[in-house]
């Protein structure tokens, strides 16, 4: 097709990233229609609260919202909610909604996330279960919020950030609560053992049940085969269950680009400007995967900084003002009073430095590959998140123990020429 008159830039998803990409988008200049297709009834809005204060009443669902309604008509902004689309067809650049509508396009930017990764156990039939959940969405929240009461027992499958923090806010709640991890310690594949003991004693020491090294063999439903009444793991441990949070990672929504053509891998494969291989079709946010400057590899990431990130980066380019995606990765999560601030990536470390003290409940912990900082996990230390987010950028090289030592000041490093 030829290209409109007046050209549409179209957005597939309505989270942050989607957000983000169309208020950008005009932001930079974009002249033409800019139109918002999310398949959630709510307008765009923030999912850090939902396994936190959401679940726990102190957010309600009126302040979830990154933006009002009104922002997007300011900017002339269209949000279809209760949007789905079927399919994409890049010949003829227009995208199929399932009403068997069609709409055109001159730039495509997909922000379709991710969804919850589904367990897979004996037990489970065809249907999930009224008191088994997973957290992804506002709906989901409300739906566990629906069963969230006090003495209720609460199984959590999964010790990594979702799961731990839903523990924390459960045992506040007053939810008796266990957590079933299958690995040797909690945040495995996120934190070496010095953070992740230090979070299990967290919990342990608040009342909540940790079980690592501890595989689900099935679960045991009720009599009317609608609810989960029992967790059964392989060392014949029975634990019984009011209901049941299931945080096993999540799984990139790439299915539409995938069938259209366009390459994906773990995610929609994008470079720095957020393009795909198809001209003029972007990909932005936990549904794409690309190659990281910082962590020498591709990745796919699921942060809200990534996706406003990419979303910023993808409107440039349109806007013909390019400014490629090259931030640092970082990532936040509260539990309890604890802030648990992380810069970089620590995959591949060869050497850990903790700064602080663990009993005082507020240290760093440096993560070193090769004689170079690669990424700090940061606990209640707010006040040096900052500069440590500038050492882990500019690969601070040196002695390992300098950033041990509480004399020094790191804010003073980030100044110093590099060696």
């Amino acid at each position: 097709m030829t290209a409109q008159t007046h050209p549409c830039a179209i957005i597939v998803g309505g989270g942050h990233a989607g957000s983000e990409a169309a208020i950008s988008l005009r932001q930079h200049g974009y002249p033409g229609r800019i139109l918002i297709l999310s398949d959630e009834p709510t307008l765009p809005y923030q999912r850090p609260p939902l396994s936190k204060g959401f679940l726990s009443g102190q957010i309600s669902a009126e302040s979830l919202p990154i933006r009002p309604a009104a922002a997007y008509e300011k900017a002339a902004i269209e949000v279809r909610l209760g949007t789905s689309v079927r399919s994409l067809d890049l010949a003829a650049r227009s995208v199929q909604l399932t009403d068997g509508s069609n709409l055109a396009w001159n730039y495509l930017i997909l922000a379709t996330g991710s969804r919850a990764r589904t367990l897979d156990v004996p037990g489970l039939g065809e249907h999930q279960p009224d008191n088994l959940h997973y957290l992804r969405t506002q709906a989901d929240a409300q739906r566990l919020q629906a069963q969230w009461h006090e003495g209720r027992r609460l199984v959590i499958v999964g010790g990594g950030y979702i799961g731990l923090e839903v523990a924390a806010a459960a045992q506040k709640a007053g939810l008796l609560v266990t957590v079933v991890e299958p690995q040797p310690r909690v945040l495995a594949r996120v934190t070496a053992e010095q953070v992740s003991s230090f979070y299990e004693q967290e919990h342990r020491a608040a009342g909540v049940e940790i079980r690592v090294n501890a595989q689900i063999e099935r679960v045991c439903l009720d009599v009317t085969g609608q609810r989960v009444d029992a967790v059964i793991t392989v060392d014949g441990a029975r634990l019984p269950v009011d209901l049941m949070l299931v945080g096993v990672g999540a799984i990139a929504n790439s299915e539409l680009a995938e069938q259209a053509g366009i390459a994906v891998n773990n995610g929609i494969w994008v470079d720095e400007y957020a393009r795909t291989d198809t001209a003029d079709v972007f990909a932005v946010g936990d549904c794409s995967n690309h190659f990281n400057n910082h962590h020498g590899g591709r990745l796919r990431l699921e942060s809200i900084p990534n996706a406003v990130e990419q979303a910023r980066a993808a409107a440039s380019y349109i806007n013909s003002k390019e400014a490629p995606y090259r931030s640092l990765p970082w990532f936040w999560s509260d539990q309890y009073d604890l802030k648990l601030q992380i810069a970089g990536i620590s995959q591949g470390y060869d050497q850990v430095v903790l700064r602080g003290s663990r009993a005082l409940r507020s240290f760093v912990a440096f993560y070193w590959r090769e004689g170079r900082l690669i990424a700090a996990d940061c606990v209640n230390r707010q006040q040096e998140f900052m500069a440590i987010k500038k050492l882990v950028q500019a690969r601070f090289e040196g002695d390992a123990e300098l950033l041990a030592d509480e004399s020094v000041c790191l804010k003073a490093l980030t100044a110093a020429p590099a060696p």
